[in-house]
């Protein structure tokens, strides 16, 4: 099979999936959302788009897409099918990893992409009855396609030469963003326990009246 992966290929376990008919945009989306990510991360990530729990960003074809509060105001949505055929493949990835001896939730997912392989053009039933006459048919202005793309991902260990300095900035960022995400859920937590010691004393306040009636 030939990959769009271009560098060395040795120690570095492939998988693909052709014939994919779901949108080629929200694949694109998924796969960005996983790359230089660990698996077991990456099907954390796959698994809460898909139970619509945590959306992903969208680096591209974004228009008239709202901001989403998790991610930081950036624009996002929760693409499930697409989500779900990153999964299997990322699936077939960790299957094979397995077969040549590796431990696949432990490594690292250095390459995955979505590339666009054939479009079909979607006729009615009508055929060219309605041809020419301003309605639906073979000669409409408006018409939809049936567009089939494929999915790449390609793991390795953390350790192996064929990740290049670049990958590895890049993995160290991932790790750093996520991080951050549960520094930023922290305050958030203690905030909530220190709410009911401060709310103490007013509960102390409003017993005092009450303690010097029975003192008098």
């Amino acid at each position: 099979m030939k990959y769009s992966f271009n560098l060395d290929k040795e120690g570095i376990v492939f998988a693909q999936r052709y014939n994919i008919n779901a949108s080629y945009k929200d694949l694109v989306a998924a796969c960005d959302a996983i790359r230089y990510m660990k698996v077991s991360r990456a099907l954390a990530v796959l698994d809460g788009v898909i139970s619509m729990e945590m959306p992903i960003a969208y680096k591209r074809f974004s228009k008239h897409m709202g901001s989403r509060h998790e991610l930081g105001g950036r624009k996002g949505a929760y693409p499930v099918k697409a989500a779900n055929e990153v999964r299997l493949a990322l699936l077939n990835a960790i299957g094979n990893a397995k077969n040549n001896g590796f431990e696949g939730e432990e490594m690292i997912v250095i390459h995955s992409s979505a590339n666009k392989t054939r479009i079909e053009r979607r006729y009615p039933s009508k055929g060219s009855i309605s041809w020419g006459r301003g309605m639906y048919g073979r000669g409409a202005i408006n018409h939809s396609d049936i567009e089939y793309a494929k999915v790449e991902i390609a793991l390795a260990q953390g350790h192996e030469k064929a990740i290049t300095g670049r990958m590895k900035y890049l993995i160290k960022g991932k790790a750093k963003m996520r991080i951050n995400e549960k520094k930023a859920a922290a305050p958030a937590t203690k905030k909530a326990k220190a709410a009911p010691a401060k709310a103490a004393p007013a509960k102390e306040a409003a017993k005092a009246p009450e303690k010097a009636k029975v003192l008098a």
